[in-house]
């Protein structure tokens, strides 16, 4: 079956859009994603809720099967200014309500979030989860417009994260860390700055991020650790006539001032 990975010699598409474009894909990957949070008891997780896929500032990555009904894993982008609060304000505002005015502040320049980071086991140990969804993701926002992009990171996607130039961000929580999304879990705040430049990123991983910038749509066989896979990249987003930036900012303002959260929504990078 093409929807069933070949482990000797896989290929994948890595492909990007608009949430409200696909609902069906989006719902594929909602169930991907519950199922890998759930496996390892995380339930309350304001990533893996459905509200994202009607918001208009949500932008999503798959890494699917070139049938395209098989989802693998994937990511997502979100503008601040879309119909919701960024996934990170929702998380961690009851905790440090300074992350409202933080995110108001980059919002102003165009800013977002790179959310809802997942791969199923079976694709794993191929780098899709740590490295070529994130630097897809880093890739995509010049598309969207933004400047700058937040991360609520797990400790293991702390280096991913660095490698592709963010820093840790220390002016909220505990020098920027939260226990969440459970008491025993640790999350950081990480922040990029300069996502048209990259100043500050891994020479590998920023050559890779310009690449796939500069040729949207292209094959490419990866390698990882000894480990092969050949990926299909379609980033180019479909339907940006449509989008605009400069309103989605507009509203920005108007989450800042409305400063609504619920203590159970809950989001984890």
């Amino acid at each position: 079956m093409e929807g069933t990975l070949n482990k000797e010699n896989p290929e994948v598409r890595l492909r990007a859009f608009r949430a409200i474009d696909e609902p069906e894909t989006c719902e594929l990957f909602v169930e991907g994603h519950t199922h890998v949070l759930t496996s390892i008891g995380v339930t309350k997780v304001t990533s893996s809720k459905n509200g994202w896929i009607e918001n208009p500032g949500a932008f999503v990555i798959v890494v699917e099967s070139l049938d395209k009904k098989k989802v693998y894993g994937g990511a997502r982008v979100h503008v601040a200014g879309g119909s919701e609060p960024l996934p990170i304000e929702q998380a961690t505002g009851a905790m440090d309500s300074q992350i409202f005015k933080l995110v108001w502040e980059y919002s102003r320049k165009g800013t977002g979030e790179l959310c809802g980071l997942w791969n199923s086991r079976e694709i794993s140990g191929y780098g899709i989860g740590c490295i070529f969804l994130i630097r897809a993701a880093v890739a995509i926002s010049t598309q969207i417009g933004l400047e700058s992009l937040f991360a609520l990171c797990a400790p293991y996607t702390i280096k991913p994260c660095e490698s592709v130039g963010m820093e840790r961000e220390e002016s909220i929580g505990n020098n920027g860390t939260f226990y969440y999304p459970k008491l025993d879990l640790l999350a950081t705040t990480m922040l990029l700055k300069d996502v048209p430049t990259l100043i500050k990123a891994h020479q590998d991983d920023q050559d890779a991020i310009f690449k796939i910038r500069e040729s949207l749509n292209v094959i490419r066989l990866e390698e990882l650790r000894r480990k092969t896979i050949k990926i299909h990249y379609e980033t180019q987003i479909p339907n940006l006539d449509k989008w605009n930036l400069e309103s989605i900012i507009s509203n920005a303002k108007l989450n800042f001032m409305k400063g609504q959260l619920n203590e159970n929504d809950l989001n984890f990078f």
